[in-house]
């Protein structure tokens, strides 16, 4: 699919609120990455994805870190219910594999999951800012989402042939977290898509 990027930003200014420049970009460039997407075919999936990122980076449609001082992070420390659940394993495991990403991406074995995933082996255990590049973090996003890495729930089983349930396709990332503000992202982001959808004949 591919689509008019300005098209787009003039509805979805129309549903949502002006883009600075640097949100524009952010968009821009995810747009891009959409629409070489292969596993992606359904305007509906595109919708929602980019409703998560709306939701998950607080509007500035960049890759981000996980904010707050180190006391914050010591609840993801290896001594820690969560640390543990995370598959942290060194002091200090909690601050160094903070969320990061379209998709705030937590934890040393969520981070060595999907490293292995992209086929880059232990590159975001070593380097977990790396995360923070655009199409590193695009590709964790799209692969987590579409192929149930988050949760082991994937976009398809809420949006498919059979319906759109963009309530309960929360799931795939956070429980129903915010489910019902991102529903209603997803269903104004889809609507701009449509609007700034190109044909074949251009």
């Amino acid at each position: 699919m591919w689509f008019d990027h300005q098209a787009f930003f003039t509805a979805y200014e129309d549903r949502f609120a002006p883009l600075t420049a640097p949100k524009r970009a952010g968009l821009d460039v995810l747009l891009g990455f959409m629409q070489l997407d292969q596993a992606i075919q359904d305007i509906r999936i595109a919708a929602y994805m980019l409703a998560t990122v709306k939701h998950e980076c607080a509007d500035s449609w960049q890759p981000i870190t996980e904010w707050g001082p180190d006391e914050y992070f010591d609840k993801y420390e290896p001594n820690t219910p969560l640390g543990v659940q995370l598959g942290n394993i060194q002091p200090g495991d909690g601050r160094r594999y903070k969320g990061r990403g379209y998709v705030q991406i937590t934890g040393r074995t969520n981070y060595s999951r999907l490293g292995d995933a992209l086929g880059i082996g232990d590159a975001l255990v070593n380097d977990p800012d790396r995360a923070l590049d655009p199409l590193t973090a695009y590709r964790m996003l799209s692969m987590g989402m579409l192929e149930g890495m988050f949760t082991g729930r994937a976009l398809g089983d809420y949006v498919s042939e059979r319906g759109t349930d963009y309530v309960n396709a929360r799931r795939v990332v956070n429980g129903l977290d915010q489910a019902t503000t991102i529903a209603a992202y997803a269903l104004g982001i889809e609507q701009a898509l449509y609007l700034a959808l190109l044909t074949a004949g251009g």
